[in-house]
């Protein structure tokens, strides 16, 4: 296991068995591409966030593994979601976190769409 996520590892052990048994195969944001098409965990820091009024569905994305624009993976948050995230898309630029879901490719990068919150967790990585 890779020392950057042994914190999130401990972290997850306490925090219940169903991110216990995710966080063993937490994916690095910039390795995210290589897993297109699985179901995963992809971690890493927020480096940054934007919301896109003006285009279809109003998305937040989350932007990691580098920053924008050569960045490796985003979180994509629908429209409809956004008021549900406590802290806010905006808030969590600059923190660490890992989103849970299915691995999809967008252009060259690898994006995970957020159907809930609760795909989304804070996390500690060191």
């Amino acid at each position: 296991m890779k020392p950057t996520f042994r914190m999130l590892t401990l972290a997850a052990l306490m925090a219940g068995a169903p991110l216990a048994a995710l966080a063993a195969d937490a994916i690095p944001a910039d390795q995210a591409p290589r897993f297109v098409g699985k179901e995963g965990m992809v971690c890493g820091k927020v480096e940054k966030t934007r919301y896109a009024q003006n285009s279809e569905g109003e998305p937040t994305f989350l932007y990691m593994g580098g920053a924008f624009p050569r960045h490796t993976f985003s979180a994509r948050i629908p429209g409809d979601q956004r008021n549900k995230f406590k802290p806010t898309p905006e808030e969590l630029e600059g923190r660490d976190v890992c989103v849970i879901g299915t691995i999809q490719r967008d252009a060259s990068r690898a994006e995970i769409a957020v159907t809930s919150p609760s795909n989304i967790k804070l996390a500690t990585i060191k």
